[in-house]
């Protein structure tokens, strides 16, 4: 028996550049927090670092300053403002753009609020104590907080920008018997490239000339480079290892891999997770509540103190710029879309491309998982798995059907011709007629061989039968005859993808509860194939409004609560990938209609990634309830004791990490999305 050797489509998984990323991630980001960045955005991490760290110097002098210096109220304000203006001045001009363009409520609105009370606090009458220190304090490790999401955001942006490198500038064109080096989107289709050894495959196309090898590792995750030969595709973004090639091209440069997959990149964050919906929302709603609870908790109480109003509105109006402090949104409205973004980049870098947030949501509630065949969890390339000759030997037998095969472009023709790839013997083949639906005919050295299904052999009177040992191959038969005289038969078939049922078994112990095939192949073909992957159903023999029509039913049969996610790589696959809870693509030997339509592309084919993916998106979901969960809940119970009273003059450094030192946490913890 002899097998093909398939090709193994470079598929490319393109990154943006850093601008790219920041647009995406300003996305992927609530209302609120465009005005903080409008003013941080310009600004390098180094940069804040060392203002941050200017300012602690300046606090620390202007302590010292109070503590052995005796100055006015006043001149010890003008002293502590030095370092407040230094570290806060973009909170507060952000503060004040956001009340201009009538859209106040967020955090920075909140910060200043506490901040400038704080700095008032102590010209208030009745009041021995400023709050000068707590005041600068908390605008300063507000700016430490969106430092470490800066740094995280960066870390983020490193791991999806890391592949946008392997996008080309320049390509080699051949033109007019000269080489000439140009952008690749001035490419035509049809013109011939040039790929050195060390360059990057510019655009995709055939190689017409030249042997090599590609590195895929980048785009895959795979360190098994992947050999090219004449007449086989490559995919822009692969880098040429050893040999030069000549590649015609087959695609604009707009159409190519490298583009389509980039615009999916950098259109990723747009689609928001209901979780980073529920987030922007909530601050909306969340933050004027605080600031008139907080107006109520300074005006009210105080007309019920024995003490009376004058004397007891200071102490309140403390207890009411703490409760502001602490109950700014900050680390629920940042980490949260940042986990998503970081779970997104942490998929790319293992060869996902998940094309929003609210996907990861869909993947990690996956219960059903629908599969198309050929292609998915098979190669999609046939090779033979036996032959059967009658009379001949195996070898002559192969011989003659691959010179009857010898010119056909049929799937199974090119099987034959790959078990026997030697047919320039000198053998005179002529007459060649191919009869659709039945097979081919010609004279093999003055022999008629027939080649062909079972009608063909009727029509030549040949008597063929088929052994019990072909329904073990589950594949179509091939049978041959010469001169009318039946000669025996080929079996071909798909072959299983090696991974396919590890893939099958690992969704199980993910409990997704149903895997379900649909195929349009035969039913002897498709039982073969459940079988060998343990999988619970199979449908086969569809067309593909069969296929939309089983989908639709399955939708209806899920659990409550649980998605379903289809897995396809045809351009029939395309409206069912649509219809789905979440469509994913087999990205490298996809159709563009099967990757346009999908939610989640697998960037090498390999069916152990769909179980990879919902790993991640179990992750990321997992990590972004921890720290909703986490802010809320400290931040609810340092209100209860600000409400109380029962902090005293801790209140405001408790208050302060309440707020910053949550954020921080949270946003070290939405870090680790990234690690897949």
């Amino acid at each position: 028996m002899t097998k093909c050797n398939h090709k193994h489509h470079c598929h490319e998984q393109e990154q943006r550049h850093d601008s790219h990323v920041h647009s995406c991630s300003c996305q992927c980001r609530g209302a609120h927090e465009e005005h903080h960045h409008h003013h941080h955005g310009h600004e390098s991490l180094r940069g804040r670092l060392m203002k941050i760290i200017v300012a602690a110097v300046l606090l620390f002098v202007a302590y010292m300053v109070e503590k052995y210096a005796e100055l006015s109220n006043l001149q010890l304000l003008l002293v502590y403002l030095v370092p407040y203006l230094l570290i806060g001045w973009d909170t507060l001009h952000a503060a004040v753009d956001g009340i201009i363009e009538r859209d106040p409520f967020d955090e920075n609105l909140l910060m200043s609020v506490a901040t400038i009370g704080a700095l008032s606090i102590g010209f208030l009458p009745g009041v021995s104590e400023d709050q000068y220190l707590e005041a600068v304090f908390v605008m300063l490790f507000f700016q430490v907080g969106t430092l470490f999401e800066g740094y995280a955001e960066g870390k983020s942006r490193d791991s999806i920008s890391k592949m946008m490198d392997l996008r080309p500038d320049t390509a080699n064109v051949e033109r007019n018997g000269n080489i000439e080096v140009v952008a690749p989107d001035s490419v035509e289709i049809g013109e011939i490239v040039i790929i050195k050894p060390g360059e990057k495959v510019p655009i995709d196309g055939i190689v017409t000339e030249g042997i090599s090898s590609l590195n895929t590792v980048a785009l895959t995750g795979e360190s098994m480079p992947r050999d090219v030969n004449v007449g086989e595709e490559v995919i822009s973004g692969c880098i040429n290892i050893n040999g030069l090639l000549k590649v015609r091209v087959t695609k604009s440069f707009g159409e190519s891999t490298a583009s389509k997959i980039l615009d999916l990149v950098e259109n990723a964050g747009a689609s928001k997770s209901k979780g980073e919906t529920f987030i922007s929302k909530f601050a909306r709603i969340y933050t004027p509540i605080v600031v008139f609870l907080a107006i109520a908790l300074a005006f009210i109480p105080p007309f019920f103190e024995p003490a009376g109003y004058g004397a007891s509105f200071a102490a309140w109006l403390y207890r009411a710029l703490t409760f502001l402090v602490v109950s700014c949104p900050c680390a629920l409205v940042i980490s949260i879309p940042l986990t998503f973004f970081a779970g997104i980049g942490g998929a790319s870098r293992a060869g996902i491309l998940v094309k929003g947030g609210n996907y990861l949501d869909v993947l990690a509630k996956v219960g059903t998982v629908v599969f198309d065949k050929t292609g998915t969890l098979t190669k999609g390339i046939f090779v033979v798995n036996a032959v059967h000759p009658d009379n001949l030997e195996e070898n002559e037998l192969l011989h003659l059907v691959a010179h009857v095969e010898k010119h056909s472009t049929h799937p199974i023709a090119m099987a034959l011709r790959h078990a026997y790839p030697n047919v320039d013997d000198g053998c005179k083949v002529e007459n060649v007629e191919e009869i659709a639906g039945h097979g081919i005919h010609a004279l093999v050295n003055g022999k008629k061989v027939s080649v062909g299904n079972e009608k063909m052999m009727q029509s030549v009177g040949a008597a063929f039968f088929v052994c019990e040992q072909c329904a073990d191959y589950a594949g179509s038969v091939v049978h041959v005859a010469i001169e009318g005289i039946y000669a025996g038969h080929i079996v071909i078939s798909d072959q299983i993808k090696e991974d396919a049922k590890d893939a099958v078994a690992t969704l199980k112990k993910l409990d997704v509860v149903q895997t379900v095939m649909l195929t349009g192949d035969h039913k002897n073909v498709g039982e073969n194939v459940a079988k060998q992957l343990c999988l619970d159903r199979y449908f086969a023999e569809l067309l593909p409004a069969d296929k939309v029509a089983h989908v639709e039913t399955l939708l209806a049969e899920r659990t409550k609560g649980k998605k379903l996610a289809f897995v396809g790589d045809g351009i029939n696959d395309a409206p069912v990938l649509a219809l789905a809870d979440v469509g994913i693509a087999m990205g490298a030997l996809g159709s563009d209609a099967a990757i346009e339509a999908a939610d989640v592309v697998l960037m090498d084919d390999k069916p152990l990634k769909i179980a990879h993916a919902i790993k991640i998106a179990r992750h990321t979901i997992a990590i972004a309830m921890q720290n909703a969960w986490f802010a809320i809940g400290i931040k609810v119970l340092i209100l209860i004791f600000v409400a109380l009273g029962v902090l005293g003059s801790y209140a405001m450094p408790i208050a302060v990490f309440g707020d910053v030192g949550v954020m921080v946490l949270c946003v070290l913890n939405a870090m680790r999305a990234l690690r897949v």
